[in-house]
């Protein structure tokens, strides 16, 4: 019964697991086709219906959304100019260098403390990138824009990246360039 939001909805996991869980949902993105990919992995039944609300919209500005009304918020932002999700949507942080990212992360985190109940989570997956070879801390410096705004760090989770798209890539020039392979993203998880 619980309100979850994920303001980055993307393919929509946050959206499936939370109907599995029987959690109100809202999900939000800026990207209109990210949209539709999660109403239609919303369409199935699985033995209770709680209500979601699937739109287009901007992180930064949460306004439809009341003060201290969500229980969770569960989110995966873009990783600033490394992968783009759209080519030209205005306002799409994956289209913003690191240091503009950043910048508009602090209204991303000042919206997300906005809208969660005293004493809710908020959990954030984040990763590193590099930047002529060296690695930029992405992750670390997202964390301390939450802390900024108040938030309490509860929890810090090392996931392993196995498998994704441009792995080869990436592990091929590694070896050529002589660095590292990033494998690994934080999911930070906040207490308000």
């Amino acid at each position: 019964g619980d309100t979850v939001l994920d303001q980055f909805v993307g393919g929509g996991t946050t959206a499936v697991e939370a109907k599995l869980t029987n959690r109100k949902f809202i999900g939000i993105d800026i990207n209109p086709s990210a949209v539709e990919i999660t109403k239609n992995k919303l369409n199935f039944e699985c033995g209770f219906n709680p209500s979601s609300e699937v739109r287009q919209g901007d992180a930064r500005n949460l306004s439809a959304i009341n003060d201290g009304t969500i229980d969770l918020i569960c989110t995966h932002p873009p990783y600033a100019d490394i992968i783009h999700y759209s080519e030209d949507i205005d306002g799409d942080m994956s289209l913003m260098s690191i240091k503009t990212f950043l910048f508009e992360t602090g209204k991303v985190a000042e919206e997300c403390y906005r809208v969660l109940k005293k004493d809710g989570f908020c959990a954030i997956l984040m990763g590193d990138t590099r930047k002529k070879g060296m690695v930029q801390p992405l992750a670390f410096e997202t964390m301390r824009v939450f802390e900024t705004v108040g938030f309490k760090t509860k929890e810090i989770i090392i996931k392993e990246q196995h498998n994704c798209k441009a792995t080869g890539y990436w592990k091929t020039n590694s070896i050529k360039f002589n660095f590292l392979l990033l494998a690994h993203e934080y999911l930070f998880v906040f207490k308000k």
